[in-house]
């Protein structure tokens, strides 16, 4: 196959590119803002200026571009310089891997690549250099190829421009948003694109206006609440959990931080004097030494996941090996310093899943939360507990998010590749959370507007929403007496793919809360067969029904699932709407093992 690209300026003196077909080199120019395709003289265009004929440049290697006469002025010739350049230092990597994938490329993310045996690291000197051709294969490996990938399994109606694969984690998780881990949670930004006033090709109109109201009735983490604040919008969210409303309320309650900041230090201070003269410290320490010696000699970082890649090691083999090996220096020293690992009882998930060291400490901070008596203070406090003790639990850090078994000694990990332990203090996980939520809560004040935003809790199929707003919220209720709500942006759970309630056991039993598992939608327990789908169309439309009540005649309704049962159509019949538009898009951030194809569909409903 002829793979010369010829670069040339267009009539209208936009940049034109032609080339024979191939699916790698197009989805490559498709990721170059203000492409068009013209299908008559079988070429593409882009804008006309340096920074989009260096882009272009960049994508390609440079001994198969034929750029024309008319383009070739000296700001071409570095980036050729640069393209014919095999060895890169971090820096200039990472600022190559910008050019050619179009978005920022730190040299962290570089390192990264280089640590988890991405790609390789050449020496030279001491100075770490990296191939570019390395590069080339790692990008290649996913760069425009998913869009197709997945169209093909998922189909062409994909909308991709809902994919919002331009933005980093720390967008999807800013500030207040990352304040709790929450299973099944969609992304910011999807919240944002339907109630924030923008229209595009695809949003064809405004929905939601500031000073409106949104319904959230299957609130989960609060997310709709958070940004129907940040976007001017009031908002009301209901959810059966009561774990869920206390993760909801208290993104959005606004804090006394002299008196928060003050408190977080008695406990943290409180704390360190508790555990600084014990064994379980000085255990941990040794443990932390040995460990630090034999992961530098049987696993040394980079290089042993290099070699995992290149099937030079075997790591199934290698792995259990190992983790028997250092299995007798655990012994020795769990011995040495007297650690009582598993608690008397397993009645109860604080019982089973955490050792006996962390559970003391998990009380002893709790005793001290008990004791503060400004409310919102209290609440927060207590989601920061709840956020340390998910990450305290007695299991391998791959199965955090789905638990398995209890693990009591060293094991082998797969995920990090090398011998890892249990945790046997909260303290590191505690003051970094604390410090992490006090950031968050700080960024979010400088956005919040003046709205008012409250999570419910109760279930959506029968609450008298007014009446509960009318007892908890007289800003809400002076608000509701003259004010409709103007339609719901929710995600009600799927069916038979989570136990909400199950997700957050060890909140439940530390705090106390009431369950209310058997009022649960779609939960896992009732599967995902004939029966249970019935049972949950007729569900989530009872709560259409009853949330219909409290909306404007001209109601706007939007539903994020993943319908792989077709489900609601039947559901927007039985609470007598119509869906009058679907946004099908693929879901590239989430939080299961599973990366393969996915998508979910926006379903917009209206009266009939």
């Amino acid at each position: 196959m002829n793979s010369e690209i010829f670069i040339d300026k267009g009539e209208d003196g936009r940049i034109t590119v032609s080339l024979h077909y191939n699916p790698e080199y197009i989805a490559k120019l498709k990721n170059i803002k203000g492409y068009r395709w013209h299908p008559e003289n079988k070429i593409w265009s882009f804008p006309s200026d340096n920074g989009t004929l260096r882009e272009i440049l960049l994508l390609f290697e440079a001994e198969n571009i034929r750029l024309a006469q008319s383009l070739q002025h000296h700001n071409t010739s570095q980036v050729y310089s640069n393209a014919s350049n095999n060895l890169f230092t971090i820096k200039q990597a990472s600022e190559w891997a910008t050019d050619y994938i179009g978005k920022r490329v730190t040299p962290s993310n570089i390192s990264y690549l280089i640590q988890y045996g991405r790609i390789r690291k050449v020496n030279d000197n001491g100075n770490t250099l990296i191939d570019k051709n390395d590069l080339i294969k790692y990008y290649q490996s996913y760069l425009g190829k998913r869009e197709i990938e997945w169209k093909d399994q998922l189909g062409n109606d994909l909308n991709w421009a809902l994919s919002f694969d331009y933005l980093k984690e720390s967008d999807t998780t800013k500030h207040v948003h990352r304040l709790h881990p929450y299973k099944g949670k969609f992304i910011p930004q999807l919240v944002q694109y339907f109630l924030d006033d923008h229209t595009d090709d695809f949003k064809k109109e405004v929905y939601f206006r500031k000073g409106d109201i949104v319904l959230d009735p299957f609130c989960g983490s609060g997310t709709t609440l958070v940004e129907a604040n940040e976007l001017g919008i009031h908002a009301i969210g209901v959810d059966i959990s009561t774990f869920n409303c206390l993760i909801s309320n208290v993104k959005i309650d606004k804090y006394d931080f002299i008196d928060l900041n003050n408190e977080l230090q008695k406990i943290t201070e409180r704390l360190r004097q508790f555990i600084a003269d014990s064994e379980t410290v000085k255990f941990e320490n040794k443990l932390s030494e040995e460990l630090t010696k034999f992961n530098n000699k049987y696993f040394p970082s980079p290089e042993y996941k290099y070699k995992l890649r290149r099937g030079e090691i075997n790591e199934y083999e290698y792995g259990p090996e190992k983790e028997e090996e250092f299995l007798s220096v655990f012994s020795t020293l769990v011995n040495q310093y007297n650690i009582q690992l598993k608690q008397e009882g397993n009645n109860t998930f604080l019982d089973k899943w955490y050792l006996k060291p962390i559970r003391t400490e998990i009380d002893f901070v709790y005793n001290l939360i008990k004791q503060i008596r400004n409310p919102t203070t209290q609440n927060i406090i207590m989601v920061i507990l709840s956020r340390t003790i998910r990450s305290c639990r007695a299991t391998t850090h791959s199965d955090l998010a789905t638990l398995k078994d209890p693990i009591i000694s060293t094991y082998y990990c797969a995920k990090h590749g090398k011998i890892c332990r249990p945790l046997f203090s909260i303290f590191s996980w505690w003051k970094r959370y604390s410090e992490d939520t006090v950031f968050r809560l700080k960024q979010f004040e400088k956005l919040r507007t003046s709205t008012y935003q409250l999570c419910l809790t109760g279930d959506s199929r029968t609450i008298d929403i007014f009446g509960e707003i009318k007892r908890t919220h007289m800003p809400l209720t002076t608000l509701m007496e003259n004010h409709q709500i103007n339609g719901i942006f929710s995600s009600p759970p799927y069916v038979g793919l989570i136990d909400y309630h199950e997700q957050h056991s060890y909140a439940y039993d530390l705090f106390g809360f009431q369950r209310n598992n058997s009022f649960e939608i779609g939960s896992m327990s009732l599967g995902q067969g004939k029966d249970a789908r019935k049972q949950y169309v007729e569900n989530i439309s009872e709560v259409l029904i009853n949330c219909r009540k409290y909306l404007v005649d001209d109601f706007n309704i939007f539903l994020v699932a993943n319908d792989k049962y077709n489900l609601y159509p039947s559901i927007a019949e039985r609470a007598d709407m119509k869906i009058v538009e679907q946004y099908k898009r693929p879901v590239l951030n989430r939080t299961e093992k599973d990366k393969g194809a996915y998508s979910e569909i926006i379903f917009h409903l209206k009266s009939r």
